[in-house]
């Protein structure tokens, strides 16, 4: 099967196009080796089937960053058919810069004109034919957004692969004193088989002028003999050309490249004499306001929450059995029923029933019961993300970032991580500070983004506050926003004076202009992402859960009549089944190991029953849900009783607004999770500050949480 690339910058509209050609067949996973998302699907047409790939957005093809590297090693290694540059046609000068160094690799090559119909309202008119001539191959202009041009666009594919439009590249140009030294090194490089096997001798001789560390390696590897002599040409190529042109001779590439980028907009771009003020520039001047836009960012993310709760656990608006339901009640509901299916097995098969009924429906069940909030949540995200509004919220909280020791771009690895609200993941969060080239920078951020509240910490969260703060749900997620962006901002600044000391570096990104999302495109990212939180419910979860179960089943207690003197002093003598349940599950490992914890813990509100939650938490926070539905099936509810833990642990004495609100801080706080902390072990190259991560969020948490619960203890607010 022909196979295509998809390159471009970041927001060009690559994955608006990628969406379309391939609709929902797609898959999602890593490049060898690395932990960059690799994104494949297929394009048919016609009765064909083509394979695509969704390269990195990157501005450029150096290898100053995984992304970056992994696309180039893609383009040169796996050899597509074709490669697809995605131009955004209202600022082609800049986008070109990635489609010349593709051209200097002499891949087969079509260029996707993006976004016409922006460049049009900017009175900006591109001749598509003429910039197709200079550069020597196929031009197709497209609207991602609208799906405009995209038959066209996989036609000339087709034809493309097919051989019946001609993709090679004219060769790139850098003025005579730069070409001379070029050609030589390329000639050089011809008589080397091994390496004109792989690579392009023109590519070769200009990455060894710009001094390319993994080019000259593979020389050094593939050149044999010869190695010494083309690097060797090269250095003194590299000062020939520096003496001659008074600069550094990476950077006169890049000025002639950018130079021939400018040459070819002057002769294909025509400014109409319409062009006016944007939309987007309209906007921009009160979103991004000094004053206004952090106003207006919390105005979004209250927006936000309410929404969320409103749609999927307030709103009646499903319809089911005659009735109208919220979501959330629709899942809880078939909960119910699984649990009265099974309630058969439990004078017959008790160890059976309880695996089923506490283990994998209260577990599990607690935590698949949040997929309607996790659904809304994502899909208002993906719509924010698609709009352009998370560059803005990058724009407004730069300044204060720069503050607390991070630098500007830090922002986005705390947006992945669910900085905009509740709806990332720290393990993209902590991935995505790749992109910051000083490592102390990227040591603190990934150490402080699972600050963030991830789409983990949202299940306690809904699950507490519909038990403590029913009627307050948005302004309780605001609190908890606030507040990890307090957290991690502290801990930043603290980390930056005491820990990891070193000066900070600017900022710049594009602001891209506002789109109006695509509502094909936004179901594809939503259901990516909640799919990979059921899977996670299905798999990891549910295997934490069964273990946690046993842990908390056995060892079973001995006889009423042989019980002995310490648990007599926690259950009474004929007691009733409620608190033999619970005398049973204290009895358990795990209840022996949450009672070991409480002397300490108690001081944050936490008896041993949530101390086991917290323990699985460990492992994946949806976790603690999950077992904590577990702890209270198998503890003190009563036969024949069916409620949510919401309403459980509202209807338990020993809980109250306040432990529940200790409790969503420390979860939101402590350690990250086991694959967190593993892609911190990996990004940071070190175990260190894996644990280091794990030790000192945990004793934030707990020093916090304390403060807390004491605090409102003196208050008198956690008195019944």
């Amino acid at each position: 099967m022909a196979g295509i690339a998809i390159a471009g910058n970041p927001n060009a509209g690559k994955t608006s196009l990628f969406n379309h050609l391939t609709g929902a067949a797609q898959s999602v996973g890593n490049y060898p080796g690395v932990t960059v998302e690799r994104k494949e699907g297929v394009a048919r047409f016609n009765g064909r089937r083509v394979s695509v790939v969704d390269l990195p957005g990157t501005y450029s093809l150096t290898a100053y960053s995984q992304e970056e590297l992994v696309a180039r090693n893609f383009i040169i290694e796996d050899g597509p058919d074709l490669v697809v540059d995605v131009l955004d046609a209202s600022n082609l000068e800049r986008h070109l810069y990635l489609a010349i160094q593709i051209m200097e690799m002499g891949a087969p090559l079509l260029l996707a004109l993006n976004m016409v119909d922006v460049a049009k309202r900017r009175g900006i008119q591109v001749d598509h034919a003429k910039l197709s001539e200079l550069l020597g191959v196929p031009v197709v202009p497209t609207v991602g957004s609208k799906g405009t041009g995209i038959k066209e666009l996989l036609q000339r594919c087709i034809e493309a692969i097919d051989g019946k439009v001609a993709v090679s590249p004219r060769a790139v140009t850098y003025g005579h004193e730069v070409d001379e030294e070029v050609d030589t090194l390329a000639e050089l490089a011809t008589g080397v088989p091994l390496l004109v096997a792989r690579y392009s001798p023109r590519w070769l001789a200009v990455k060894l002028l710009e001094g390319d560390p993994e080019v000259e390696k593979k020389v050094a590897e593939l050149g044999g003999e010869a190695a010494p002599a083309l690097l060797e040409a090269a250095r003194k190529a590299v000062k020939a050309i520096e003496r001659h042109c008074g600069d550094d001779c990476s950077t006169v590439i890049a000025e002639r490249r950018y130079g021939y980028a400018a040459g070819i907009m002057r002769e294909c771009v025509t400014l109409t004499g319409e062009a006016r003020e944007m939309n987007t520039d309209r906007i921009d001047r009160i979103v991004c306001n000094r004053f206004l836009g952090p106003l207006i960012l919390v105005g979004v993310v209250a927006a936000l929450f309410f929404t969320v709760f409103k749609v999927s656990t307030e709103w009646a608006w499903v319809p089911w059995f005659g009735g109208w339901y919220a979501p959330v009640d629709w899942v809880e509901w078939f909960f119910e029923r699984l649990a009265d299916a099974v309630a058969g097995l439990e004078p017959r098969a008790p160890i059976l029933h309880s695996l089923i009924s506490d283990a994998l429906i209260a577990g599990v069940g607690g935590v698949l019961g949040f997929v309607p909030l996790i659904f809304t949540m994502f899909l208002l995200i993906s719509a924010l993300e698609d709009s352009g509004y998370i560059a803005r919220v990058a724009f407004i909280l730069d300044r204060v970032l720069q503050t607390f020791g991070l630098q500007g771009k830090s922002i986005l690895a705390m947006i992945v991580s669910g900085g905009l609200g509740a709806g990332g993941c720290a393990v993209p969060g902590v991935l995505a500070t790749r992109t910051l080239r000083e490592e102390k920078d990227r040591l603190i951020t990934m150490l402080v983004a699972p600050f963030m509240n991830c789409g983990a910490k949202l299940p306690v969260y809904a699950m507490l506050i519909a038990a403590f703060f029913p009627h307050r749900h948005t302004q309780m997620m605001l609190l908890l926003w606030a507040f990890s962006w307090v957290v991690a901002l502290c801990a930043a600044w603290v980390l930056r004076k005491f820990v990891i000391r070193g000066e900070q570096t600017p900022f710049v990104m594009e602001l891209p202009p506002y789109h109006v999302p695509v509502l094909r495109s936004l179901l594809l990212h939503t259901w990516e992402r909640t799919w990979m939180y059921v899977k996670k419910a299905g798999t990891i979860i549910l295997a934490i859960n069964v273990l946690l179960w046993a842990l908390m089943y056995f060892p079973q207690p001995p006889d009423a009549a042989n019980v002995s003197a310490r648990f007599q002093a926690i259950v009474p003598s004929h007691a009733s089944e409620a608190e033999q349940a619970a005398n049973a599950l204290a009895h358990s490992y795990a209840g022996r190991f949450g009672r070991a914890l409480e002397p300490i813990t108690q001081y944050a509100g936490f008896d041993w029953r949530t101390n086991i939650a917290l323990v699985g938490g460990f492992m994946a926070k949806e976790v603690v849900v999950g077992t904590l539905g577990t702890v209270m099936a198998m503890g003190d509810v009563e036969p024949g009783q069916s409620e949510t833990l919401s309403q459980r642990l509202a209807g338990d004495p020993a809980w109250n607004p306040l432990k529940g609100f200790a409790l969503m801080i420390f979860v939101m706080v402590y350690a990250p999770c086991f694959v967190c902390m593993a892609v911190i072990r990996r990004e940071s190259g070190s175990w260190k500050w894996a644990l280091f991560s794990t030790a000192y969020s945990t004793i934030i948490a707990f020093v916090l949480t304390v403060l807390i619960y004491q605090g409102g203890l003196a208050l008198g607010l956690g008195i019944p």
